[in-house]
């Protein structure tokens, strides 16, 4: 048989097709020939419906697949097809879904871990480079492409001297095409600036949106870190330099719109922490925050968090807050992969910031706590907060 017959919960019954690694094992014995044919005609990992399955050659004693996937086993085991080269393992894997992923060997008590070699397909980020399995229904975005009739907006390098954080903090501003001193922008606070613009291709998809007219024409400021597990889990030195050192030097050199709706703070993980407790110290100063999976961890008894000692700060700051929320802006645009830990306290928090009276979007995609995921809710988080034109006239 080709298939599987099951029942629907109508009570009509349909086929299901075999995988084509079930058909490969109903084979009988399965030859490293038949295993050169089988991967000529596959893309790896290989995608049939809502199933994945992930595939390893080479000689080894156990093999597996390593991810973070909330709701899968880690690692995932893979098994060898008979005595060939070849090993396999298929798991779920629903339409739209988009996961990272690296291979891990053992051979006798030697073990490696590395990218898939049989998928070319990688995404990048400060801790190196995974595999990308993309299910049905994925695609990345258009507008993450080079788009030859965009105009290019401008990186500009500035130093700022902060007595704040007693060092030079290096900014990289971005000034969108056409920019005239004229007019007046919103102004947009990214942290991890430099990873956003070199993992997310922010600048490319700025140039992009704005030509689109999904977003206003902006000035974004990008700031990376020196040492973010310190300065980004509510420290009051990093806050004061951004609202209290860098926001009056952009405000004096820049034509920004003068109100806190004109302006952003943004961050993933770690960084959202640090836009959230940076708008709580100065309520008012600005008029929305654009949270990534930001790391919202938080105890609802004791301080037993799991975390480690990089997250006491967080859950210190978040339980107090949690105790007396507040509203530091009129508007937060949250977003959260489905498969990585921080959904349970992302999702927690959306009704507390509400409570608040501040207006809330949340959304969630099918994918982890990675780059990619947050470069790909970039257009809806951005037009949400600052509508270009065309928004404003189509939706």
């Amino acid at each position: 048989m080709s298939g599987e017959t099951f029942r629907t919960t109508g009570g009509l019954r349909r086929r299901a097709q075999k995988l084509a690694i079930n058909k490969l094992r109903d084979r009988g014995p399965v030859d490293e020939e038949l295993v050169d044919r089988f991967l000529a005609r596959h893309q790896v990992p290989i995608i049939e419906g809502e199933r994945a399955t992930f595939l390893y050659r080479g000689d080894a004693d156990e093999v597996w697949v390593r991810h973070r996937v909330v709701g899968l086993p880690d690692p995932l085991p893979l098994r060898r097809i008979g005595s060939s080269s070849l090993w396999a393992a298929t798991c779920d894997l629903p339409t739209g879904s988009r996961v990272e992923y690296q291979l891990e060997t053992r051979r006798g008590d030697h073990y490696e871990r590395f990218n898939d070699p049989l998928n070319p397909r990688l995404a990048a980020s400060p801790l190196g480079s995974s595999s990308v399995c993309a299910a049905i229904g994925y695609a990345v975005p258009e507008w993450v492409h080079h788009d030859s009739e965009a105009r290019e907006g401008e990186l500009v390098s500035e130093v700022v001297r902060s007595k704040a954080l007693r060092r030079d903090q290096e900014v990289l501003l971005y000034l969108p095409a056409r920019f005239n001193r004229a007019a007046r922008y919103p102004l947009l606070i990214v942290h991890d600036g430099t990873d956003y613009l070199g993992y997310t291709a922010m600048k490319t998809v700025l140039d992009n949106l704005i030509h689109r007219l999904d977003i206003a024409p902006m000035i974004v400021a990008f700031v990376p870190p020196r040492d973010r597990l310190k300065e980004y889990p509510n420290h009051a030195p990093h806050a004061r330099f951004i609202a209290r050192e860098l926001l009056p030097l952009l405000a004096e050199r820049f034509p920004l719109q003068d109100n806190p709706s004109g302006r952003t703070l943004m961050g993933s993980s770690f960084g959202g922490i640090a836009a959230l407790s940076t708008a709580v110290r100065y309520p008012g100063v600005f008029g929305s925050l654009f949270l990534q999976s930001a790391s919202l961890v938080f105890t609802d008894i004791g301080t037993d968090h799991g975390g480690g000692p990089a997250f006491d700060p967080v859950v210190k700051f978040m339980n107090k807050y949690r105790a007396r929320p507040t509203a530091p802006v009129e508007r937060i645009f949250m977003t959260c992969g489905m498969y990585e830990p921080l959904i349970t306290p992302n999702r927690s928090m959306v009704p507390v910031f509400r409570s608040t009276g501040m207006t809330v979007k949340y959304t969630e995609a099918r994918d982890g706590h990675n780059w990619e995921n947050w470069r790909d809710q970039l257009r809806d988080g951005l037009s949400w907060l600052h509508p270009g034109p065309q928004l404003f006239v189509y939706e």
